[in-house]
């Protein structure tokens, strides 16, 4: 029997750079949800308009990330949950793939997983990863650290991989992935003004050393609610696999756009 691949096609990327819902609040109210996925259809509108095929929203973006622990393990969902359902209609209203962050409910006793799923512009998943590498003792209160190994789909011709914000300071886990036949990484991130050197640095550096675009979704804002709060950096990064930089993002709220060329 005949295998047909799918051509790898020009991807362009749309990341959500966006602060956090009801960012003063430690427990969010299921209208900061609702305007949460608002948001996303939003900026899924804004992209699909703009000539994206793919949005990648922060890390922990359906809820925020910085949250009370416990209502954070109450308000976990599977990865077919209805937030997930209500992402994947977005998506296939707006004919695009959607990479998104949430908590992912874990076995009985564990903190929610870290996670971020890639939904294809008809609605149907494609991969669901669980952050691995967790950052201090902010992850560590939250969340039960994600089955190692690397994760990856295909969309539109392109082997691309996911990793969770700390995920991508180790070279270990992109050198996984380009191992493992990946093109490009998605990363949802919620990364601090005081740790631009990733943005800066280690992205060029990873991207050119292992032949992989970069894609390097932050959230911007602060979330305050818990004390001492989070502020976030934004500088949302694309960057090619020479280590270039494509694009990169300010400080505030903003729709970044780059297109990766196929190889």
């Amino acid at each position: 029997m005949a295998v047909h691949t799918v051509r790898m096609q020009a991807l362009t990327v749309a990341l959500w750079q966006t602060p956090y819902a009801e960012g003063t609040a430690p427990v969010p109210s299921p209208p900061a949800l609702t305007q949460t996925l608002a948001g996303l259809d939003a900026a899924a509108a804004q992209a699909r308009a703009a000539g994206a095929h793919l949005l990648v929203t922060p890390e922990m973006a359906l809820t925020g990330y910085h949250r009370d622990p416990d209502w954070l393990c109450a308000v976990a969902q599977p990865a077919d949950g209805p937030w997930a359902q209500a992402v994947a209609a977005i998506a296939q209203h707006h004919g695009l793939a959607v990479v998104f962050g949430y908590p992912h409910t874990a076995p009985a006793g564990q903190r929610p997983y870290n996670a971020a799923q890639a939904i294809g512009p008809d609605g149907v998943p494609l991969a669901n990863y669980r952050k691995v590498r967790l950052f201090g003792a902010v992850d560590a209160e939250r969340f039960t650290a994600g089955p190692a190994g690397p994760c990856t789909f295909r969309y539109r011709g392109w082997c691309l991989g996911l990793l969770i914000c700390y995920d991508v300071e180790s070279a270990e886990s992109v050198q996984a992935l380009a191992e493992a036949g990946a093109d490009a990484l998605l990363v949802p991130t919620a990364n601090m003004p005081e740790y631009d050197e990733v943005q800066q640095v280690l992205l060029p550096r990873y991207a050119g050393a292992h032949g992989v675009y970069l894609v390097y979704a932050n959230a911007c804002g602060a979330e305050t609610g818990l004390s001492p709060g989070l502020a976030y950096g934004g500088r949302s990064t694309v960057v090619n696999p020479n280590g270039q930089l494509l694009a990169r993002a300010g400080r505030g709220a903003e729709l970044l756009l780059a297109t990766l060329q196929p190889r």
